[in-house]
């Protein structure tokens, strides 16, 4: 198993407190290897296997469990009365009314809960009600580039590495898959199960085709600004006839699922959350290939999604600044206060124009927040007026000097 650190650290934090632990994100990120990873731990400090309680709701062998009610007793009759009793609940939104279940577990004190999901909505509605300031969220996502790299283990130049990581996939598993066409096969098995499973049944979507083709559109705009009034312009242009609504609903049905990710504006200067310009960006880039083939992408949006996904792993909640009439690829708000980026994939031209350009932004926020240029030209760190020129892989795999 591929070690996943951060997050395991995350789970054993909380271990033994009074909170149920909810781990999201998209399908085959890895939330049931984290499970696995975290009972090998309490294995080997302390807690016996009696002790331990693993549901895993996509399994055959629970396809009886089917209410919140059965789920309930099956847990219940093999609780340990006299121990603390540590409760593993994977994909439990397939189980109707489960939140009743998950909050009649989490009342005992003898029951240390912890459950995985592959949609959003299994924080929304009731359960978010039931378990209001009882639960926290681990929000999980494929393999960092680091973590790719470090389960590589080869003697591989960091540049090829990082273009194997953009065309074949982030995903654990496709790490095992030695052939191209293996790896592309395995991706079609994650999207079109997500689209069938976790959107088209769930949200009873008749039109197929046309949510696909919604989601085809935003794999072909990662990193471009957009709005459902574009995306229903732009397809019913094309023949394909659709509402806002529609696609207001389709874009929600895509960002619960967690393939996408919405990044809304922020205006900088006027200090202020904007309601439209968001960017869209794939927990994935290999999935992109998995819905648009072979169609060429622009390296320098593919790049903002590898950095966006990173601050999103890192904790910060992030945004796309708005800096007068021009734009800060992210701003990323943490613990310590806001920080600025700027994704280019290359700086290098005849004239310098384009280290100029990428710089302006930057510049004209006259705050003292720390300000970031990120590219793949490679070189040690370099300070234009306070701003720090990073090489990407570098900054992704730590090794920059911050």
């Amino acid at each position: 198993m591929i070690p996943r650190d951060e997050y395991l650290d995350n789970l054993i934090s909380f271990k033994d407190k009074r909170l149920i632990k909810v781990v999201t994100g998209v399908r085959r990120c890895g939330k049931s290897t984290l499970f696995e990873l975290y009972q090998d731990y309490l294995l080997t400090h302390g807690v016996d296997a009696g002790q331990i309680i693993s549901v895993n709701l996509e399994a055959g062998e629970f396809a009886d469990i089917a209410d919140g009610r059965a789920l309930y007793d099956y847990v219940n009759a093999r609780l340990d009365g006299g121990r603390m009793n540590y409760i593993f609940l994977d994909e439990v939104q397939r189980v109707e009314e489960f939140q009743k279940a998950v909050d009649a577990l989490y009342i005992k004190k003898n029951c240390d809960v912890y459950i995985t999901g592959s949609n959003a909505y299994l924080l929304s509605g009731e359960l978010a009600t039931l378990l209001s300031g009882r639960y926290v969220e681990i929000k999980m996502l494929p393999l960092s580039f680091k973590e790719y790299a470090a389960a590589r283990g080869e003697n591989v130049a960091p540049e090829r590495l990082y273009q194997d990581y953009i065309h074949n996939s982030s995903f654990p598993y496709a790490l095992e898959l030695n052939r191209p066409k293996d790896v592309r096969q395995y991706l079609d098995g994650i999207y079109n199960t997500i689209i069938v499973k976790d959107i088209i049944t769930r949200k009873r979507i008749n039109d197929v085709e046309m949510l696909k083709s919604t989601a085809r559109f935003m794999f072909d705009n990662i990193g471009n600004i957009t709005s459902t009034k574009k995306i229903a312009d732009t397809m019913t242009s094309a023949g394909r006839k659709i509402s806002v609504h529609t696609v207001e609903n389709y874009l929600d049905a895509l960002t619960e699922s967690f393939i996408f990710y919405k990044i809304g504006r922020y205006d900088v200067k006027g200090r202020q959350y904007l309601k439209t310009g968001d960017k869209y960006y794939t927990a994935d880039v290999g999935l992109r290939y998995a819905a648009l083939g072979a169609k060429m992408a622009d390296a320098g949006h593919i790049l903002e999604n590898v950095v966006c996904l990173e601050l999103l792993r890192r904790g910060y909640e992030v945004y796309v600044g708005k800096v007068g009439a021009a734009e800060v690829d992210f701003v990323a708000v943490g613990g310590e206060g806001e920080e600025y980026y700027q994704v280019a994939y290359t700086l290098v031209d005849a004239d310098g124009k384009t280290l100029e350009r990428e710089l302006a932004p930057l510049d004209s926020i006259r705050d003292h927040n720390p300000k970031f240029l990120l590219t793949m030209d490679y070189g040690p760190v370099v300070s234009h007026n306070g701003i720090k020129q990073i090489y990407a892989l570098d900054w992704l795999t730590g090794r920059a000097s911050l």
